[in-house]
């Protein structure tokens, strides 16, 4: 198993609404990536995340579940979560290690209940956001209105990427501003098509576009002075400005995709890589005593335990994030709570129930341990 210098690792968390779409999202990223060759549905009861038994038998997540894929040499590490506050335990505990959150949207009921409620956590623990406009194949979706209603729940930092060039059973094609193409999907989805828009959408494409490039310039003085000057930025220049204005809150990049049909999976995944922070870009993480702790890939090493998860016939499986230096199976680490001398034994990475034994986990990466003595 491949090993992740820091630069190369994004941790992703999937928030929303229950019925949202984040498990179907993971599973066609996962399944577009190669990390799985079949894909499961919520109806079959076979996804990588929704694994446990509860959630079988409720049809929804109940448990944060860790993933991982790599997608042209990044590794993506995706937390699934559950989309109703009687599980928010889960949620926070996954939001405490992410470093990049997809809000989803189901297409028709736009922003929900628990959009609202999950938002507060993200504000809390300041976690750079981009959103995700899902199930546009819906015979009821309103794209449109779904923006509308994520700029008056979120603020006008939320910005349109890419919106549908037709909805509901005609969805088949999309729209992005940033790259100005059209990406039109066969019948039963995977690779698009990049196409010239068509004249039908040349205005209001243009118009979005214009939109983009100005609120990306406006966050930084040097592409601002290259706006003024030619009037435009090039796609090098709006990626890079959309980087920093995603870490500084400036901008939340909208998407949209019809995940169960694996439609703008590809582009998303591609966007996490080129734009979303690395676990060493990201405000540091607060100590008990409420000081800043920065990671250092250079420094001793260090974990932050974070969640306990009991599974038949292995027992408890902690969960934990590199904050310094190199983890490794054998090591003996100090618990900072009591001073004791802890050795640690084979660790991991998961695929929902699957375990991959990994020698070593580098700073701002993810992974799993049997449960520790003290």
């Amino acid at each position: 198993m491949k090993v992740y210098n820091p630069t190369r690792i994004r941790n992703v968390v999937l928030l929303g609404h229950s019925g949202s779409g984040k498990t179907t999202l993971a599973e066609t990223m996962l399944f577009e990536s190669g990390a799985i060759n079949r894909r499961g549905t919520i109806e079959d009861q076979n996804t990588t995340s929704d694994y446990h038994e509860l959630e079988k038998e409720k049809g929804k997540s109940v448990f944060s579940s860790f993933m991982n894929l790599d997608w042209r040499g990044h590794k993506i590490n995706l937390i699934d979560t559950p989309g109703t506050s009687d599980y928010i335990g889960e949620v926070v505990g996954a939001l405490k290690v992410a470093d990049t959150a997809i809000m989803t949207l189901n297409a028709e009921n736009g922003v929900e209940v628990a959009t609202d409620s999950l938002w507060k956590y993200v504000k809390k623990y300041d976690i750079p956001t981009m959103f995700v406009v899902n199930k546009l194949d819906n015979e009821r979706s309103d794209f449109w209105k779904a923006v509308e209603e994520s700029k008056e729940h979120f603020g006008r930092e939320v910005t349109v990427v890419q919106y549908p060039f037709s909805e509901g059973a005609d969805f088949h094609a999309i729209i992005d501003v940033l790259r100005m193409t059209m990406y039109e999907f066969p019948e039963g989805g995977g690779k698009p098509d990049k196409l010239p828009i068509p004249d039908s959408e040349k205005e209001r494409a243009a118009q979005l576009h214009q939109e983009l490039v100005e609120v990306i310039a406006e966050n930084d003085e040097t592409l601002m002075d290259i706006y003024f000057e030619h009037g435009e930025l090039d796609e090098e220049q709006m990626q890079n400005g959309l980087h920093l204005s995603i870490i500084n809150g400036n901008i939340r990049p909208l998407f949209c995709a019809c995940a169960s049909r694996n439609m703008g999976t590809g582009r998303i995944m591609g966007f996490i890589d080129d734009v979303a922070p690395n676990p060493l870009e990201v405000n540091p993480p607060k100590t008990v005593e409420g000081e800043d702790f920065a990671l250092d890939a250079d420094g001793k090493p260090v974990m932050f335990l974070f969640k306990t998860h009991s599974e038949s016939h292995v027992g408890d499986l902690i969960y934990f994030k590199v904050y310094g230096g190199d983890v490794k199976a054998g090591m003996d680490l100090q618990n900072s709570r009591n001073s004791n001398t802890v050795r640690l034994g084979n660790l991991y990475l998961t695929e929902g129930h699957k375990r991959i034994e990994i020698p070593e986990i580098k700073t701002g990466d993810i992974g799993a341990v049997v449960k520790l003595k003290d």
